[in-house]
């Protein structure tokens, strides 16, 4: 570890070089000495500190300074470093300015200058300083912290971003105490949310591409060609990273956001095979991703995939960002988003009181509050379970008359031992208000409405495939789905070339070598099992496309 800092800072150069001379002779071994000529220079020396992460034991200052006086500069250094240690040097006649200073700064010392000999006069002022500091409680902070407000819908998607994404964060609100030092730190104007990196690296509200460089996630292809490319890091696409790049294929998985896809997000699986406790959405990714790693499958992050294009032998994805990459084959594995509820006045509030999905970092802010859920199958009860354990109450608002026909059993019965879950049945959200946030929506039951008091509404309705970037080159269902196999010889589309001549290849669309597994293609089950299942086939079915070639 870097070793922690000893500030100084005197306008005076030959004070300054002699306090830095003694700090140094005594404490250099266990201390790094750090010295300023300028109350400017040292605030500035301090705030880069503060961003790296630097541990600051102990600040010195002359009482005056031009630019700012001793007192003014420890005040503006606390703001950053409220743990360290202030000791002011002064003059026998600024002693009753250094006395007020104890409760203006809550000055922990003063200390007269000349302070000849140091061992008498000034080392067993500063072992005290250092001794207390160490003795004090201070917490650890994770390598990356972001700064952020409570209903900002940029700050969600970054922290959700990074969650998924399985890199630890420390979540601050802006007007917090370390929140608002780091605000001060980066300079005037800051842009929310702010992310300050292990180094010290400061990004201002960044994009998902930006984030993810900074983190490590890896965003750039190792090469321009590959034997398969999977398109989405779902359960059906790491399945087949995993199976493709075991058997030994050139394979690299492109994910616009994060590994996992909605199964990612949900907070507990309880009936996938070989858990028998159960497994979150997020272990289940991480345990997939890193398998696939470990096989050599290259995983790109934050690219989004907007064309997909045969070229000769050649299958050509092109990303949103410029550039493309190619492969013998492709694997559609994209998934589906929640719906979007069509109520008025939500759209605005998503992100800022209004989720789509589990939002799994929001549910510490749940903590006694009433929450809303909308939805009947078993994305919505896991989540109706999960955050249980945070609010106060859920309500669970269904649509229907029953959960029986789209939620399994398992769950319904957690839903009704749960104390503070109330399920409302033949339910809607009609609308939705609020300023900053969502503050309320109001609720339809059998035609009669009513509105309550609602911060936070978490909605798992209907499922959307994403495949408009394919254009005309993959045959689609009128929903989107992509169409496979049987179904795309059952509606009168065999394509030309059909690459096996006895059976059908059940997941290969209508362009030879380009497959689709999971919850993106047409008919398919929607379930965790199923997809990485069809992930696994669906390399199979490469395998045997590939040996035609």
């Amino acid at each position: 570890m870097d070793k922690p800092v000893i500030v100084t800072v005197d306008d005076d150069p030959g004070v300054s070089r002699a306090v830095a001379r003694d700090l140094r002779r005594r404490y250099g071994q266990e201390y790094r000495i750090v010295r300023a000529e300028t109350a400017h220079d040292g605030i500035e020396a301090v705030k880069e500190m503060r961003l790296r992460g630097d541990e600051v034991a102990a600040i010195l200052a002359d009482y005056r300074m031009p630019q700012m006086n001793g007192v003014q500069f420890l005040e503006a250094a606390m703001d950053m470093y409220p743990y360290a240690r202030r000791v002011l040097l002064t003059a026998y006649a600024d002693t009753d300015a250094a006395i007020q200073a104890i409760n203006v700064v809550d000055l922990d010392h003063y200390l007269l200058k000349p302070w000849d000999p140091p061992d008498e006069k000034f080392y067993p002022v500063i072992d005290g300083q250092l001794d207390a500091w160490m003795r004090t409680d201070r917490t650890a902070r994770p390598e990356l912290r972001v700064v952020g407000d409570r209903w900002s819908a940029r700050s969600y998607q970054v922290r959700d971003f990074l969650a998924r994404n399985h890199v630890p964060y420390q979540w601050m609100l802006a007007e917090d105490p370390e929140g608002a030092q780091l605000v001060k730190a980066a300079g005037e104007g800051c842009h929310l949310p702010l992310v300050v990196t292990e180094d010290g690296t400061t990004l201002e509200s960044p994009d998902h591409a930006t984030l993810a460089t900074a983190v490590g996630l890896s965003t750039t292809p190792a090469t321009d060609f590959y034997d398969l490319i999977v398109v989405g890091g779902g359960p059906a696409g790491l399945g087949a990273a995993v199976y493709g790049a075991s058997e030994g294929l050139k394979t690299v998985l492109v994910e616009a956001h994060a590994s996992g896809g909605q199964a990612g997000q949900s907070s507990r699986i309880e009936n996938y095979l070989g858990f028998p406790d159960g497994v979150s959405g997020q272990q289940l990714a991480d345990r997939a991703r890193r398998q696939a790693l470990k096989f050599g499958a290259e995983l790109l992050s934050a690219r989004k995939v907007t064309h997909l294009e045969p070229r000769g032998q050649a299958r050509v994805i092109g990303f949103k960002d410029g550039g493309e990459i190619a492969a013998h084959a492709v694997i559609l594995a994209t998934g589906v988003t929640y719906r979007r509820l069509e109520a008025p006045g939500l759209d605005e509030f998503v992100g800022r009181g209004v989720f789509y999905g589990a939002a799994l970092t929001e549910a510490p802010a749940c903590k006694d509050n009433e929450v809303y859920i909308v939805g009947a199958a078993n994305s919505a009860g896991q989540a109706a379970v999960y955050l249980a354990g945070f609010a106060s109450k859920v309500h669970l608002l269904v649509r229907s008359d029953g959960l029986e026909k789209s939620m399994s059993h398992y769950l319904i019965e957690q839903i009704h031992a749960l104390g503070n879950i109330e399920v409302h049945l033949l339910t809607e959200v009609v609308a939705g208000a609020g300023d900053s946030h969502l503050e309320r929506i109001t609720l339809s039951t059998k035609g009669e409405e009513r509105t309550v008091d609602a911060q936070y509404l978490f909605v798992f309705i209907g499922a959307e495939p994403y495949t408009s970037w394919l254009g005309e080159t993959i045959e689609r269902d009128a929903k989107g789905f992509v169409l496979t196999g049987p179904d795309l010889v059952q509606g009168g589309r065999r394509p030309r070339n059909w690459t096996l001549r006895r059976e059908p290849y059940y997941l290969e669309t209508n362009v030879p070598g380009v497959m689709a597994a999971g919850d993106v293609r047409a008919e398919s089950i929607k379930r965790v099992a199923s997809a990485v299942g069809e992930g696994a086939m669906a390399v199979a079915l490469v395998h045997r496309y590939l040996e035609k070639q």
